[in-house]
């Protein structure tokens, strides 16, 4: 997808994102993605969008993160031709599983994805719909790589620039179709 063609889609789909000011607390402004869920054309414009960039790295499995990274997660591995891997809240899934704790704003918090989700050397996209910190996605690259899985890049709908949460993932490939400089 060319640099015209991404930046007219970005405009496109930012349209279909509802801003609440002041929510969940005053001086957030919250970036809900719910009409564009609602919108067929633009969920399926984001699933062509994050998946793009990888189309030519035989990527075999992609990562996604609940909640929202199931649905996103699911488009591009639907797009890329290729498996989908949940990753959980603790408990979740039924079969045994690897755990990774990360950091929150006001403590910690754990994922789980099952330890025969990803084999040695298969080759990951991870995928999520916003990037805010970067905490969640580097659980979630943390346990793919704890599996021997190969990273090949990592994709979100929605980059909140302002938190530096790209830091995190320095060492990935990162691909946004939506960024947002300021709250």
């Amino acid at each position: 997808m060319s640099q015209t063609n991404e930046s007219y889609l970005a405009e496109e789909l930012v349209k279909l994102i509802r801003n609440v000011p002041d929510f969940p607390k005053k001086g957030i402004v919250f970036r809900d993605i719910t009409p564009l869920l609602a919108d067929a054309r633009g969920l399926e414009q984001a699933g062509k969008a994050l998946a793009e960039p990888y189309r030519d790295k035989n990527v075999e499995l992609v990562v996604g993160a609940e909640s929202r990274g199931f649905v996103f997660g699911v488009l591009a591995a639907r797009e890329l031709n290729c498996g989908f891997v949940p990753v959980r809240k603790p408990g979740k899934l039924p079969a045994e599983t690897i755990a990774q704790e990360y950091e929150l704003e006001y403590g910690r918090d754990k994922l789980e994805m099952h330890a025969d989700a990803i084999q040695p050397g298969r080759r990951v996209l991870m995928v999520d719909d916003l990037l805010a910190t970067g905490g969640t996605m580097q659980a979630c690259c943390a346990m793919v790589e704890k599996l021997g899985g190969e990273i090949v890049g990592v994709s979100f709908l929605i980059e909140l620039a302002f938190l530096n949460g790209r830091d995190k993932l320095s060492k990935y490939p990162i691909h946004t179709i939506i960024s947002y400089e300021t709250e």
